[in-house]
């Protein structure tokens, strides 16, 4: 990759000297990891500047704020399965739910840092949008296809509702759930929270 590939690269900015992807990719990691151990509020540029071995310029020349570089960082992480097809909207549901079987990973770790402060930032607000609300509503809308695929149809005003739950219960999970679920409790929620929610009659 040349010089010129890299400063034509969507979303670099570059005023004067082509920025080097491989210092980019080092600081969202850095930054990362500050969010995952220690949240939000310990987030500053200092810190990110130190562990990377870089100038503060260096962040600055990417990214406009803290905010601005977290909302990069988490529009990359891959948060919402999207599981295969498993002959039900039931099963289905099971399997969205399966990472809560589990305790939260760096990448959740460094989400659930920024849900309190997103009510009062722009950017971090949208970096949980394109990372949680909408995944979530593009794998709810495909698990509904496929059971009106099946016959079993899924009426808007129900997925709708059915998606404020999960994003809720999501958000819940990220925040306040001290020890992951057993399969045996996650299959309990769908049957008795949400499979109610798209019932029909």
């Amino acid at each position: 990759m040349t010089s010129s590939d890299l400063a034509s690269r969507p979303g670099v900015k570059s005023p004067g000297r082509p920025l080097s992807a491989e210092l980019s990719e080092q600081l969202v990691a850095v930054a990362v990891d500050i969010l995952a151990d220690e949240g939000w509020g310990r987030l500053n540029s200092d810190r990110v500047a130190a562990r990377a071995r870089a100038g503060k310029a260096g962040i600055y020349r990417r990214w406009p704020t803290m905010a601005a570089l977290v909302r990069h960082a988490v529009g990359g992480f891959d948060l919402v399965p999207r599981p295969a097809d498993q002959g039900s909207l039931r099963d289905d549901l099971v399997a969205l739910l399966q990472p809560w079987t589990r305790p939260l990973d760096k990448q959740e770790r460094a989400a659930a840092s920024l849900v309190g402060a997103a009510r009062h930032d722009e950017d971090l607000r949208a970096g949980l949008q394109d990372a949680v609300v909408e995944p979530l509503t593009t794998v709810l809308a495909e698990l509904a296809h496929r059971s009106a695929e099946r016959g079993q149809p899924v009426a808007g005003p129900r997925l709708e509702l059915l998606g404020t739950l999960v994003q809720a219960l999501w958000w819940e999970r990220y925040t306040a759930f001290a020890v992951p679920m057993s399969a045996d409790e996650v299959a309990d929620l769908v049957d008795t929270v949400l499979l109610p929610v798209v019932a029909v009659g």
